[in-house]
C-alpha cells in the first residue's frame, strides 16, 4: 500500500541549534501516528516542516508519493495536507462561518460551493447551529473545534493534530476522541502531536517518541511507555 506521508531524514536547524535531528516517518491511510515527547523534543518543529511552516536544511516529505519538500503550505493544503495548531487563532471578529470559509476557498473557487462545503464541515464538528456567532465569543472547546473545521476545510487526505485535546474537560475530551476515532475510520491518514496518554494508547496505531530534537523510540503504543529511555526522558534518571 502506498504511504499517505512519508518523510526520510527531516532535519531543522535554527542557527546553531538543531531542533529536528534526521527523523524519519510513515504514515498510510486509515492510520493515527501519535508523535509524543518532553517539552522543547521538536515535535511542533517537525510538524511545521511538514507542512512547509519552516525550511528543512535536510530531507523530503511525500504525500501519496508526490514530494512536496519545496512546496509552500498553501500548495501543501491544496495537495491534501491539512492541519490544526498548537495555540487557536480565530479571526475573532469574523463568524464561525467566515472563518471556515477562508481555507474552504482553497480547494473551492465558487463562493456557494466554498460555503457549502464550510457548513458539511460544521455539521461535522458540530459547530453548524453557531455558524453566524462571532469566533470571539466561543468557549474553550468549540474553539478547537473551530480550529478542527478550518483544517478539515480543505479536503485533507493527511491530517495534522496538534495537541488539539489540551486543556479539555473530561466530556469534551471523550468527544474529541471519539470524532477523531470517526475520522480514521473514514481512511483519513492522521499524524497526533499529544499530550494527554489517555487520547494517544486509545487512538494511535503507531507511536513515535521524540527528545532533543531526535527520535528515540518506535512502536505500538504500550509498548513504547515502557521503553526505558521514554521513562528518562519524561521523567529523568533521579
Amino acid at each position: 500500500m502506498q504511504s499517505a506521508l512519508k518523510a526520510d531524514g527531516i532535519t531543522v536547524r535554527f542557527g546553531g541549534v538543531t531542533a529536528v535531528d534526521n527523523v524519519s516517518l510513515t504514515l498510510r491511510a486509515g492510520e493515527i501516528l501519535g508523535l509524543i515527547g518532553p517539552n522543547g523534543a521538536g515535535k511542533t518543529t517537525l510538524f511545521n516542516a511538514l507542512t512547509g511552516f519552516v525550511p528543512a536544511e535536510a530531507g523530503t516529505v511525500t504525500l501519496f508519493g508526490r514530494d512536496v519538500s519545496r512546496l509552500p503550505p498553501f500548495k501543501r493544503a491544496r495537495e491534501g495536507c491539512g492541519r490544526t495548531f498548537q495555540t487557536e487563532h480565530p479571526f475573532e471578529e469574523l463568524t464561525v462561518l467566515e472563518n471556515v470559509l477562508v481555507p474552504a476557498f482553497l480547494t473551492e473557487r465558487r463562493r456557494a460551493a466554498a460555503e457549502r462545503l464550510a457548513m458539511d464541515v460544521l455539521e461535522q464538528v458540530g459547530l453548524a447551529d453557531r455558524y453566524d456567532q462571532p469566533a470571539m465569543d466561543l468557549n474553550l472547546a468549540r474553539r478547537r473545534r473551530l480550529e478542527l473545521a478550518r483544517a478539515l476545510a480543505v479536503k485533507p487526505r493527511v491530517l495534522f493534530l496538534d495537541e488539539i485535546m489540551a486543556g479539555l474537560n473530561p466530556p469534551s475530551l471523550r468527544e474529541m476522541i471519539s470524532f477523531v476515532a470517526g475520522l480514521r475510520d473514514k481512511g483519513l491518514a492522521i499524524l497526533m502531536v499529544e499530550h494527554i496518554m489517555e487520547a494517544i494508547i486509545e487512538l494511535s496505531d503507531h507511536v513515535i517518541v521524540m527528545a532533543s530534537g531526535a527520535k528515540i523510540a518506535e512502536g505500538p503504543p504500550r509498548e513504547v511507555m515502557d521503553n526505558e529511555r521514554v521513562i528518562q526522558a519524561y521523567l529523568g534518571t533521579d
